[in-house]
């Protein structure tokens, strides 16, 4: 098989969560054990550093990989879903992993990988794990794909473990409430590693943390204060959420340099922060499409905390009116995310083209059964992404503010065109 048909072979023959949902979800280690083992357990051969949390996941390690790289370090990124180009997933430097190495690990593993019933991101684990080993890089960064306990990243034995968060989400997997969630994610806290949480929660929710910390002797650091770090900038300055996060992988480098030994020049953080973009390719966070003539920005959003966070940067904006191209998928409270965007907007409602959509048909029921619009005659619906992002474009005046968000897919789809 060449590139191509071995990414149609991956994502045809594997069910992939982020589109087909729940059916496809595997909790459990064993399986990626077996793989790792069969593959001589690669996840050893490298340091690395595990984020986990519900929001701000992409955003820390994005930003703690500029800085490492500035430093001159070979760092391996391992990140999900991916926006355009599945490669997206596991990056060196940021640059995309080569696409001879993913056909060449599928057909050695193809075999094992159908036997086993390998879930999509157990495969994209193991692979992962197998490149960084192969590359060499000095540190990984692995971004924890859904929980912690449970889930396949949790095989390392990292050099520190980060929880960025914990707020309501994937709540048929994880629990209902803050604290079962907490439980699943205080699962990457290791035996006498250091554990960094971020942004401020709940005092019974830290205590599930400060307990679990205890029980594995862990030092244990809360991130809770947000700091304006004048001396830092980054490319978003004034996205409020951002600020948190940099404030977070302020933190996590101070722990680094000082608890191991792990060099970090000053230097290297100003320009790793500043440089976050061009150095990793970062994408999807409060990203802007074009600054004017309307000023059109998308966001991949898609739980109730990133909603309020959008929400509340939305008010930091100077725009005329609102536009509102919003998609999303059917596993999400969307009644709760609904009742968070400005009701004066402009509405452009559509679908995500993977199995996991909330139907225009039902998102357009769900619509109808809330009352917080005040003209309806603002309420469009397509079957498609493509066709509400030209009709918010034809409609939006050059003073106005058009925004994608609701879903990663809807904005995947957004940044193709």
């Amino acid at each position: 098989m060449n590139y191509l048909e071995t990414v149609r072979w991956i994502l045809n023959r594997i069910p992939v969560y982020q589109t087909s949902g729940i059916k496809s979800y595997k909790p459990g280690l064993k399986r990626i054990k077996n793989f790792c083992s069969r593959l001589g357990n690669p996840q050893i051969f490298f340091k690395s550093i595990h984020v986990g949390g519900t929001n701000g996941k992409g955003s820390t390690v994005h930003m703690l990989s500029s800085i490492l790289q500035e430093e001159k370090y070979k760092i391996g990124l391992f990140t999900s879903p991916h926006l355009i180009d599945f490669r997206e997933r596991i990056t060196c430097n940021g640059n995309l992993i080569e696409k001879d190495f993913i056909v060449s690990f599928i057909k050695k593993n193809k075999e094992f990988i159908e036997k086993e019933k390998i879930s999509f991101f157990e495969m994209n684990t193991a692979l992962a794990f197998q490149y960084f080993k192969e590359i060499k890089v000095d540190i990984a960064i692995i971004e924890v794909g859904m929980g912690g306990r449970l889930d396949s990243t949790n095989l390392i034995f990292p050099e520190i473990s980060v929880i960025t968060n914990v707020s309501i989400d994937h709540t048929q997997l994880l629990g209902e409430s803050e604290l079962e969630i907490a439980s699943e994610k205080a699962g990457i806290i290791k035996k006498n590693v250091s554990v960094i949480i971020g942004r401020k929660i709940p005092k019974s929710v830290q205590f599930i943390f400060i307990q679990k910390a205890l029980k594995k002797n862990s030092p244990i650091y809360f991130s809770l204060k947000k700091e304006e770090n004048v001396e830092y900038k980054i490319p978003f300055e004034k996205v409020s959420y951002q600020n948190l996060n940099r404030s977070l992988v302020l933190r996590i480098v101070n722990i680094l340099h000082y608890r191991k030994n792990i060099t970090i020049s000053n230097q290297s953080i100003k320009k790793g922060l500043k440089n976050v973009v061009r150095n990793t390719n970062f994408k999807g966070r409060w990203q802007i499409l074009q600054k004017n003539c309307p000023k059109i920005i998308c966001d991949i959003a898609h739980n109730e905390e990133g909603v309020l966070m959008i929400n509340h940067q939305l008010k930091k904006e100077f725009y005329n009116e609102l536009h509102l191209i919003l998609g999303f998928v059917k596993d999400k409270k969307v009644d709760n995310l609904l009742k968070h965007f400005p009701t004066e907007s402009f509405y452009y409602f559509c679908q995500p083209k993977i199995d996991r959509k909330l139907s225009i048909y039902d998102l357009k029921i769900l619509v109808n059964k809330t009352c917080q619009y005040q003209d309806r005659n603002k309420i469009k619906f397509f079957h498609s992404a493509k066709n509400a992002f030209l009709c918010a474009k034809k409609k939006a005046k050059k003073d106005d503010l058009i925004l994608v968000s609701g879903s990663t897919f809807i904005v995947s789809e957004i940044l193709i065109l």
